[in-house]
């Protein structure tokens, strides 16, 4: 069984000292593995028990996620790089491969972009991290989720009773939900509330990704509703002989809905690109 490790470093220089927590499995060449929003390294399991024989596998809980420190400071992609960073260097990984997922693939690519002589290939599994301003406003509806107020509780607390014996009871208890990890997560919460408007938008890649040069895989399911098919398309567009890969009737959750197939593909193109 495969349990979590820990390492402690300081973020930045003359910094506070921060837990990265992770798991690791496998032997070979070493293979970061970067998850979603509001996930962990956790994620990944079923994949890194199928990859573990050719590759060592770190799955990496981010900075505020999982088990790794969640202190409360204002979230970017920066404060995200820079805790990778300092984890591939403790660990001596560089150069590795990366494999990121949804929010995971949005900092994978940030950081090859940033180092780029650390990165032997890239997998972006549903990538975020391309501006999309429709994204504006669907969501309006949800802003209470963000706001720190024990009201918003008492709320809905008090109409738990009569929204449960309704046709929304299932909608009622998933809003719960997402607004009790939020509110455990500083992370997703400064993520969220720092990016309510289009020009909030400015660590995303689409205008850099151009410039990366490693060898490339974008994957994504056609019937994905949560990052838009046109975003892997971007990425596999800007990134020089990027090859995309699209999966049938396949959504968002392609580490644990498709897995075998996801661990053929990552298979076969590292081992394409292994120089």
């Amino acid at each position: 069984m495969i349990s979590k490790q820990f390492l402690d470093f300081p973020l930045r220089p003359d910094g506070d000292r921060f837990q990265a927590a992770y798991l690791e499995i496998g032997q070979g060449r070493p293979l970061l593995l970067l998850h979603g929003f509001l996930g962990n390294s956790a994620n990944w399991l079923p994949l890194m028990e199928q990859l573990q024989n050719q590759f060592h596998c770190f799955g990496l809980d981010l900075l505020g996620f999982g088990d790794s420190a969640k202190p409360v400071l204002r979230y970017d992609i920066a404060t995200e790089l820079a805790f990778v960073r300092q984890f591939v260097e403790l660990q001596a990984l560089e150069p590795c491969y990366i494999l990121g997922y949804s929010f995971g693939g949005w900092v994978a690519a940030a950081y090859a972009l940033a180092y780029p002589q650390a990165v032997k290939g890239l997998v972006l599994v549903a990538p975020a991290g391309i501006r999309d301003d429709s994204f504006c406003g669907r969501y309006d509806h949800l802003r209470p989720l963000l706001w720190q107020t024990p009201v918003v509780d008492w709320g809905l607390n008090l109409a738990a009773p009569f929204v449960r014996r309704s046709r929304h009871a299932a909608e009622f208890e998933k809003f719960r939900l997402i607004r009790r990890e939020i509110m455990a997560n500083p992370a997703a919460r400064s993520f969220l509330v720092d990016r309510l408007r289009p020009e909030d938008a400015i660590d995303t890649v689409e205008k850099e990704i151009q410039r990366l040069r490693v060898p490339t895989l974008v994957v994504t399911g056609d019937q994905d509703e949560t990052i838009p098919l046109w975003h892997s398309e971007t990425y596999a567009h800007e990134i020089a002989e990027a090859k995309l890969v699209v999966i049938p009737n396949a959504e968002h959750a392609l580490p644990q809905t498709h897995t075998a197939e996801l661990a053929k593909l990552v298979h076969k193109f590292l081992e394409k690109n292994n120089q």
